[in-house]
């Protein structure tokens, strides 16, 4: 018998969790993966593509191409190019033959509209870093070290039950005292228990995470309302009709009332503003998707921890409106499972528990660690 006893001591002491290291808390994710994968493309995608812009204005030199008449020296026709550059104005006709005109400033700052687009689209990140980020940080940490330690305490509630056991003459007596422990209640965990009761009645990280995902959704939509706009107005034009008599030249009587000039760049900024749309436009339903979540709960996490006594936050049906702090709260702990060892542990043993022929023998982790602990032979049943 001593030799059973130590391989189950053994077998018991290695289902111990280790102690966390230092690096828990730094390795924590504070961002699920769909919002980070948001992150990167909308911010990431216009100042990509504005790089372009600027790389190519840089290396082909002048933007606009005018056709300056033949008798327009070089430095004239240069001057020419360089003020309907400034200017960016059509000069044209009407139905009924009269003047008008038309701006085209907004194809000058395109490129930087583009770079205001990707700091909006970083704003609803560093409220969220600023204003959530830090009490979630404090709040996955309290519940994952807590769930771990649950589950060790676990553990060395078998341990112990081994040795009372061990030195009890009468083991009828012994099954007696641990059903009644049970029923009183005495190896619930009230502190996380309670802790995760409180967040159910706590909703300022899930009007925080809203409120990232409205703004970024917000965004989203008057980007592509923006370029819509840009499309419809300008972006079919690449020709203008371009007027130098101003200023000094205004009674130059050789200089033309309008010159044509071409925009160079035009076919660059539209496959631009085609990408950075049609891109936003299929991210508008992730951002929805992500905002939807919130509307149920993620249950499979805390079934598999109703496996620790009296650990029954679903059983005792507290779960009510998932609009609340723990619902988000369960997202980030799906998000870094690798950080619960527990959990792998007790899924574990919630799959052996379905594959078990005695399932009424086995109503918590205390109950699986009994058997396997060799205490199955005076164990009664439930």
């Amino acid at each position: 018998m001593s030799l059973s006893h130590t391989a189950a001591e053994y077998m018991l002491s290695d289902a111990l969790l280790p102690d966390p290291s230092s690096s828990r808390a730094k390795g924590l994710r504070l961002e699920l993966p769909s919002d980070r994968l948001l992150k990167f493309v909308t911010v990431g995608l216009p100042l990509f593509l504005v790089s372009l812009a600027f790389a190519r204005e840089f290396s082909a030199g002048s933007q606009i191409s005018c056709f300056s008449p033949t008798n327009f020296t070089g430095k004239q026709s240069a001057y020419t190019d360089t003020a309907c550059w400034d200017s960016l104005i059509h000069h044209g006709f009407d139905a009924e033959g009269r003047a008008i005109t038309k701006s085209l400033w907004a194809l000058k700052v395109f490129p930087y509209s583009l770079l205001v687009v990707a700091v909006l689209m970083y704003l609803p990140y560093l409220l969220w870093r600023y204003a959530a980020a830090p009490a979630l940080h404090c709040d996955l940490l309290f519940i994952i070290d807590e769930l771990d330690k649950s589950y060790n305490r676990s553990v060395r509630l078998v341990q112990h039950m081994k040795k009372i056991q061990q030195a009890s003459a009468e083991p009828e007596h012994f099954w007696e005292e641990y059903e009644r422990a049970r029923r009183e209640r005495y190896f619930e965990f009230p502190l996380l228990e309670r802790y995760l009761t409180c967040k159910q009645h706590a909703h300022a990280l899930v009007f925080i995470y809203i409120l990232r995902n409205l703004l970024l959704l917000l965004f989203l939509a008057a980007t592509c309302l923006y370029l819509v706009f840009l499309h419809l107005n300008i972006f079919f034009q690449d020709e203008f009709s371009c007027s130098i008599k101003t200023g000094l030249l205004q009674v130059e009587p050789h200089i033309p009332p309008l010159i044509p000039c071409k925009l160079v760049f035009f076919s660059v900024f539209q496959i631009i503003s085609l990408s950075v749309g049609s891109v936003y436009v299929l991210l508008i339903p992730v951002v929805i998707y992500n905002a939807l979540q919130l509307c149920q709960w993620d249950k499979g996490l805390l079934s598999v921890y109703e496996m620790l006594p009296a650990f029954d936050l679903l059983s005792r049906r507290m779960l009510t409106c998932p609009l609340n702090d723990l619902n988000v709260i369960l997202l980030f702990l799906r998000a870094n499972i690798s950080e619960l060892t527990s959990f792998s542990r007790l899924n574990a043993v919630s799959a052996l528990r379905e594959a078990t022929a005695n399932k009424e023998d086995i109503d918590t982790v205390v109950d699986f660690m009994t058997l396997l602990a060799g205490l199955e032979t005076t164990k009664p049943k439930h």
